[in-house]
C-alpha cells in the first residue's frame, strides 16, 4: 500500500478511525483525526502545540474548550446533507471535550501554531461558510471554505469540496510545496474521503515535475491521502459521488499555487481573493 494512503483502521468509538501525525506523515505542520461516536460517548484532550479545528462532519455534539460550551451544535445528518457544518477553533493549550448528542462525525484537525498570535476559542456556524460553484462541466465542483486564509486564525485551513460522479476536482493540477511569496505557499495536506454509495472510490495522483513522486491511489470513504508536495488532481468515479474534507497548514497562512503548466489552458475558475495571513504574526 502507498506510504501516501491511510485506511480506515477502526469503524467508531472513542477510537480514531483513521489519524495522522507530523512524524507518521515525514511533515511538519499538520495533524488529523476523524471518530464516529455513538450518542453519550465523548472524546477529550489538549490542543498542545496545535491550533484545533473541530468539524462536525455529521449528527450532534456539544463541546466544551477552554471555558467555553457550545451545546448541540451540527444541523445535518451526514457530509451529504451539504448545507456547511458547525466548527470548533482553539488556540494551542486548550483542554477540550466532545460529547455526542447522536451519532456523530467529528473530524480534529491540528495546525502546529505555537509561534503564532493565539486566537480565542469560537464557534463557526453554517450560515458564516462561504460557499463556491468552481469548473464547469466535467471539472465542476462545490467548495465550502471553512477556515479560509481570510479566517481569524493563525495557520490552519479547512475546505470542504463536493465533486459529482465522474467529475474532476483539485484541477487542474496544481502545488504548494514551496515557500516563495507571493508566487506560491508551503502547504501540508490531507484529503479525508466521504464517498456515496460508500462501495465506491475515487483516483487521486499525486506527482512532482522531475517523477521523485509519481503515484496514483484509490481512496475510500474513511481513507486519508496525504500530499506532502507536488500536483495532486482528484477523480471521482462514475456512479459515485466524492467528498473531501482538506487540512492544510504551512509557515504562512495563504494558499498559493503553481498549475502544472502542461494542463494550465484548462483552467477554468478564478482563485479567490483572499486576505494572506503570515503563520508567525
Amino acid at each position: 500500500m502507498s506510504a501516501l494512503l491511510r485506511r480506515k483502521t477502526h469503524q467508531g468509538g472513542t477510537l480514531p478511525t483513521v489519524e495522522v501525525t507530523p512524524h507518521d506523515a515525514g511533515w511538519q505542520y499538520l495533524a488529523f483525526r476523524a471518530y464516529r461516536l455513538e450518542p453519550g460517548e465523548s472524546i477529550a484532550g489538549e490542543t498542545g502545540e496545535y491550533e484545533t479545528g473541530i468539524v462536525v462532519l455529521g449528527g450532534s455534539c456539544s463541546v466544551a474548550a477552554g471555558g467555553q460550551e457550545f451545546f448541540e451544535i451540527g444541523e445535518r445528518p451526514d457530509v451529504w446533507a451539504g448545507r456547511p457544518p458547525y466548527v470548533v477553533v482553539m488556540p494551542p493549550g486548550v483542554a477540550y471535550q466532545v460529547k455526542a448528542e447522536s451519532h456523530a462525525h467529528i473530524a480534529v484537525a491540528g495546525a502546529k501554531a505555537t509561534d503564532c498570535k493565539p486566537h480565542p476559542v469560537r464557534l463557526i456556524t453554517p450560515d458564516e461558510i462561504h460557499v463556491e460553484e468552481r469548473g464547469e462541466g466535467n471539472t465542476y465542483r462545490r467548495v465550502q471554505h471553512l477556515l479560509p486564509p481570510s479566517a481569524e486564525s493563525a495557520r490552519l485551513q479547512l475546505v470542504e469540496v463536493y465533486t459529482p460522479a465522474g467529475n474532476w476536482s483539485s484541477f487542474p493540477p496544481h502545488k504548494h510545496d514551496t515557500e516563495d511569496p507571493p508566487r506560491e505557499a508551503y502547504l501540508e495536506e490531507i484529503y479525508y474521503y466521504q464517498i456515496k454509495p460508500e462501495e465506491g472510490f475515487a483516483l487521486q495522483r499525486i506527482y512532482t515535475d522531475d517523477q521523485t513522486l509519481d503515484e496514483a491511489v484509490a481512496a475510500h470513504s474513511g481513507d486519508v491521502v496525504l500530499v506532502p508536495r507536488g500536483y495532486h488532481p482528484v477523480a471521482a468515479m462514475p456512479g459515485y459521488d466524492c467528498y473531501y474534507l482538506n487540512a492544510m497548514a504551512g509557515p504562512s497562512k495563504a494558499w498559493n499555487f503553481t498549475v502544472d503548466p502542461r494542463y494550465a489552458w484548462l483552467m477554468n475558475w478564478t482563485k479567490p481573493q483572499v486576505t494572506e495571513v503570515g503563520g508567525g504574526d
